[in-house]
């Protein structure tokens, strides 16, 4: 049965279950996806700071950094001229700093709307959770709406599910890809922003090889983000294999609309300041190869007056032998 909720009703946690699989979402906090659980273990990054309310300007870095968050209308915080006059975008884009209503409510799904501030967009995305023979799949359709009727909208948009790993874990791309752009890395371990790097054996900075397929030590401090593409509808998937877990994640999307994925690894290379660190890596389908929407070229994106877009992805969770 579906439930419509009226504007005004405010869920601060809400628990999708089937069988062993719970995925937990807080629509106060971002729509954040705080949670993916099999049984008792924690799929997501686990909070660095207690998961509190945002300001319109803070880092992403001096919130919790954790679970799984949508960044629109940018990444990296930049400044972009538009029909309208100059857009101020802040770090890690609006939506994670914003509350989403909740729309419509069904037993194993639900559908949440976030909207933007720096720019009039709006994010529409509903959940649904199914099981498999193998295990589970989490099913994202996503919807962006220009909410100005007069005039167009520059947008970016990338998945940030920050995947919690261990050393040992691998993470596997389609085999056509042997090469990635470099975004930036911390202590310029692979080079500076805008190399090519080779997968899987790349070459540091220091002269030595290192498969790139394989997780670190948690206390490795490495910090190194990386974009694949433009990708063909062959190579739409990514996947972390965790041994240590029992458990096989894959994300699949679809290349046609959001032919690029960003690769954040990190073993204990950031945050920067003092405290904990994040020990993950996110596979992020995004829009562009680039995290700023401020850097233009052929995938830039724009939506006319009132136009919308939309696009799924898939993450599907196995178990496998330790």
């Amino acid at each position: 049965m579906t439930e419509s909720l009226a504007s005004d009703v405010k869920i601060e946690n809400v628990l999708i279950r089937v069988g062993e699989c719970a995925v937990t979402v807080l629509p106060r906090f971002g729509g954040k996806i705080a949670s993916i659980r099999i049984g008792e273990r924690e799929l997501l990054q686990t909070p660095l700071a207690p998961i509190a309310p945002r300001t319109l300007t803070m880092a992403f870095d001096a919130g919790d950094a954790s679970g799984w968050d949508e960044c629109l209308p940018s990444v990296a915080a930049c400044t972009v001229k538009t029909e309208a006059g100059i857009a101020e975008i802040p770090d890690h884009g609006d939506l994670w700093r914003v509350e989403w209503m909740p729309m419509v409510r069904e037993a194993y799904s639900g559908t949440y709307r976030g909207e933007c501030f720096s720019l009039p967009l709006r994010l529409e995305r509903t959940l649904t959770l199914t099981e498999r023979a193998a295990g589970w799949t989490l099913r994202l359709d996503y919807s962006i709406t220009n909410l100005n009727l007069e005039e167009s909208v520059p947008w970016s948009w990338a998945a940030h599910p920050l995947f919690a790993v261990e050393e040992g874990d691998r993470i596997v791309l389609p085999e056509s890809i042997r090469s990635l752009r470099l975004e930036g890395s911390g202590g310029g371990r692979l080079g500076n922003g805008g190399d090519s790097v080779a997968w899987p054996m790349a070459r540091l900075a220091n002269g030595r090889t290192v498969d790139l397929t394989i997780v670190e030590a948690a206390d490795s401090g490495i910090g190194d983000k990386l974009f694949a593409g433009p990708l063909s509808e062959s190579e739409n998937w990514c996947t972390l294999e965790r041994p240590s877990a029992g458990i096989r994640i894959r994300v699949k999307f679809e290349a046609t609309a959001t032919p690029y994925l960003g690769l954040w690894i990190c073993y204990g290379g950031w945050p920067d300041r003092p405290g904990p660190k994040q020990v993950c890596v996110a596979l992020e389908p995004a829009t562009a190869p680039v995290d700023s929407l401020a850097v233009t070229g052929e995938w830039s994106r724009v939506l006319e007056p009132g136009d919308c877009f939309s696009w799924p992805m898939d993450v599907e969770i196995e178990r496998i032998e330790r």
